[in-house]
Parts: C-alpha cells; sequence; structure tokens
C-alpha cells in the first residue's frame, strides 16, 4: 500500500495539473448514484462540493456501518470531496444553493423527477441564474416518459433493465451481483456526460462561439438507472428481435460461450477460466492433458464447444479438483489460457498486480468512532495514468466539515445567514 498525502491534484513526478482542475461541481446527491459520478470528477480534480442534510446527512453515511459515526462505504464514495449542510426544505437553504450555482459549473442531482422544479430550482431557474451551467440529472426512470415520476433504487432498475433475469442459476430465483451495479453504472454515464457536456461547452468558447448554443441542449444530461442497466446488457434486445432468444441464467457461465466458468481446486478455492477461443482451447486442453478432447472436431468451434459445456466443465473440473489454485494459475499462465483466482478481500488487499498500480492506498480513518486514527486501504482512482493510479487526496468528509469555508468564504455569507440555511428546526426528513 501506498500512503496518500494532498498531492491529488497532481499526476506524477512532472507534477501534472489533473484534467478536471478549476471546474466546480455542486452535489446534491444522495445514496450512491449521483456520489458516484462527483467521486469521478473530484478524483480527477474537480472541486465537489457535497450538500448534505443537517444533523443526518447521506443516509449512506449509516450504511454497512460496523462501528463508529460514519461508514466505510460513505468515505470511500465521497473521497475528495467537500462536506456541506444545509436545509433545501427552507428559503434559506434554497437560497443559498442560488447564490452556489453562480460560482460553478456543473449541478449534479439524483432526486426524484420534479423535486428541484418544486423546489424553484428546476433547469430554467438554475439556468437564468447561471446559463453556462451543465445541470447532470440521475433519477430511476429518466425525466420523460410514463414512469418518470415512480420512485426505484438500483434493485428495481437492475430488474426493470434486464440484467437480473440473467445473474443466478438457471433453476434458481434470480439473484443479485453483490454491489449496487445500477447506480454504479449509472454514475459512470453520468460523469461521462458531464465531461462530454463540459467538453463542448469549452470546444465552442475555443472557436469563438456562444457556449450555451450548441444546436440541441446538451448541458442538461438525463440519466436513468433502468437505461444504464440496459446499456450494459450486450444484445440482449436484438436476439430477441431477430431470433427470439430469451437469453437464459447460466450460473458462471456465459450464454453461448463454452468453455468459460468457475471451478473448484483441491485446496477449497476456485478460479476462473476463460478457455472459449478456438486457439485458446486447443493449448488449454494439451496443458490439461486431455488431446481427445482437442481431437474432437465437434469442440474444434465454440457452436458445438456450448453444445457439449457440461461434458467440458466436467472434464476441466476433474483436473483443477486435483490442483492447489496456485498450481492451476501456474500450468495456465504457462500456456496462455486466460484464468483468474476468485478473489476475496482479503486476496484483493496483498495482490501484487493492484499494489503495483497503486490501486490499494492506504489513509488514515477514525474507522471505529473512538477518535484513534487507522490506516485503512482503499480501491485507487480510475482510470490510470503514467502507470499508476494517482493518490487519493482526501475520504468522505465529516458531516459539514467545509460548511463555513464555503458558505462564508467562497460567498461571504455572515454567520446569521449561515445559521438559517443549515440549522433549521424541521425535523430530517
Amino acid at each position: 500500500m501506498t500512503t496518500a498525502d494532498d498531492t491529488n491534484r497532481v499526476a506524477g513526478p512532472g507534477a501534472t495539473i489533473a484534467p478536471l482542475t478549476g471546474i466546480r461541481v455542486l452535489e446534491l446527491g444522495n445514496y450512491i448514484a449521483a456520489p458516484t459520478a462527483g467521486r469521478m470528477l473530484a478524483d480527477f480534480g474537480a472541486e465537489v462540493i457535497k450538500v448534505e442534510r443537517p444533523r443526518t446527512g447521506d443516509e449512506v453515511r449509516n450504511w454497512r456501518l460496523y462501528a463508529g459515526t460514519t461508514s466505510l462505504l460513505f468515505r470511500t464514495i465521497n473521497r475528495n470531496k467537500k462536506s456541506i449542510v444545509l436545509d433545501l426544505r427552507t428559503d434559506a437553504g434554497r437560497d443559498v444553493v442560488r447564490q452556489l450555482v453562480e460560482h460553478c459549473d456543473v449541478v449534479l442531482e439524483n432526486f426524484r423527477p420534479g423535486t428541484l422544479e418544486k423546489w424553484g430550482l428546476g433547469p430554467d431557474a438554475l439556468k437564468a441564474i447561471n446559463p453556462e451551467l451543465i445541470l447532470t440529472r440521475i433519477s430511476a426512470f429518466g425525466q420523460t416518459g410514463p414512469m418518470a415520476a415512480q420512485p426505484g433504487f438500483a434493485a428495481v432498475a437492475e430488474a426493470h433493465g434486464g440484467l437480473r433475469a440473467l445473474v443466478g442459476e438457471p433453476d434458481r430465483p434470480p439473484a443479485r451481483v453483490g454491489v449496487s451495479i445500477a447506480d454504479t453504472i449509472a454514475g459512470l454515464q453520468a460523469g461521462f456526460g458531464t465531461v462530454m457536456a463540459l467538453y463542448a461547452r469549452e470546444t465552442r468558447r475555443r472557436d469563438g462561439l456562444d457556449p450555451r448554443d450548441t444546436g440541441n441542449d446538451f448541458s442538461i444530461i438525463d440519466v436513468a438507472l433502468n437505461e444504464s442497466v440496459l446499456s450494459v446488457t450486450e444484445s440482449l434486445v436484438p436476439d430477441y428481435l431477430a431470433y427470439q432468444v430469451e437469453r437464459q441464467r447460466t450460473g458462471g457461465r456465459m450464454e453461448g460461450i463454452a468453455p468459460s466458468n468457475a471451478y473448484a481446486c483441491k485446496d477449497g478455492s476456485s478460479v476462473v477460466i476463460a478457455g472459449n477461443g478456438d486457439a485458446i482451447f486447443r493449448r488449454f486442453m494439451t496443458a490439461i492433458g486431455r488431446p481427445d478432447l482437442l481431437a474432437d472436431p465437434g469442440l474444434a468451434t465454440n457452436a458445438g464447444r456450448w453444445e457439449s459445456r457440461d461434458e467440458l466443465d466436467a472434464a476441466i473440473e476433474a483436473w483443477t479438483s486435483t490442483c492447489t489454485r496456485d498450481e492451476v494459475l501456474a500450468v495456465l499462465t504457462e500456456a496462455d489460457v486466460p484464468a483468474g483466482a476468485i478473489n476475496t478481500a482479503a486476496d484483493i488487499c496483498i495482490d501484487e498486480q493492484l499494489l503495483a498500480r497503486n490501486m490499494i492506498q492506504s489513509l488514515a480513518v477514525d474507522a471505529t468512532g473512538d477518535g484513534v486514527e487507522q490506516q485503512i486501504g482503499f480501491p485507487g482512482i480510475v482510470p490510470v495514468y503514467g502507470g499508476v493510479s494517482l493518490p487519493i487526496g482526501s475520504l468522505g468528509p465529516d458531516l459539514g466539515a467545509h460548511t463555513d469555508e464555503v458558505l462564508r468564504g467562497l460567498l461571504g455569507l455572515e454567520q446569521d445567514l449561515i445559521d438559517a440555511a443549515t440549522d433549521s428546526a424541521l425535523e430530517p426528513r
């Protein structure tokens, strides 16, 4: 592990300025989707000001909270950001948002459609304050359409977007993948959409054109969780429309591709082996001593191997079950067959490849709430520039840690106005 410092705004020995330095983002996001987009922007230099409700903050602060007052899930997703508290149900809180918008390039939000409009903070109102503003909106089903007003978390979006039906064993109900994948995919889409809009704005400015006039309103990014999921389902829809093929759950396999699965080893661990390319399959069968399968003309192509997938998987596991995980990987690495360990968190923490690219970074954090900091590893910044991950500058901040800095320092507000915007007597929503 490497220890991060406050140099996350540079990349490598040449001290190159991070690409989004100078961009300011106002994050009105809660949970995972919008904060993931904000994290991506913050990782590469943007100043991201996260607005949280008074007293309770983002609900993720309490998700998977094993000890202390702030979960490491929150610390991870909200790294490199600033936290301020505002009560958006109050006139004073919303007025501060309007003042902040004057100083921001991007507003990022994931409220249910209509919420910002109800508060007088919809696109027209925000654009009237700052005509060059980019507004990135994430919701369950998008800002338009018959389902726009319906609530929905990642689990619902995974089901609606077609992914959930593909995950799990064929004789059991659909399963989840273990993380809030719909939120994360939507966050990635939102981050990409935001950078695209920033690029379009700056390109027009460079060319002497009005940065607000793009011919289409690309400055309002509309990301739906269900559509984000649909976008990663590959040929699910066209296969159905062209061939009436309804893809089924296949457990550890991938529909139509063989051999590609997880296989048990004799030491109780498992490996994933992807021996499905024609040339790879030939090397694979040679490596595990199965010349009979290598010589079978019915297995020369992927279509035939898929038809014989049960036979192939049985043959492969008959071999892996006689070896340890390390022995299996050594043989297949020598044979140039794609394979990998099924890593647990403990495996990841000592993985040489990840460590070599600075992908596990050690930062000091009070994880237990007892006031004592300890060094804890966190996932690095992706994508990589210059061969290693950029260092993380700071973990997700304590609730409201930057309220005074932003409201007094950036906006010049007096204490009575700060109190009115942050210390509402209303019950937490």
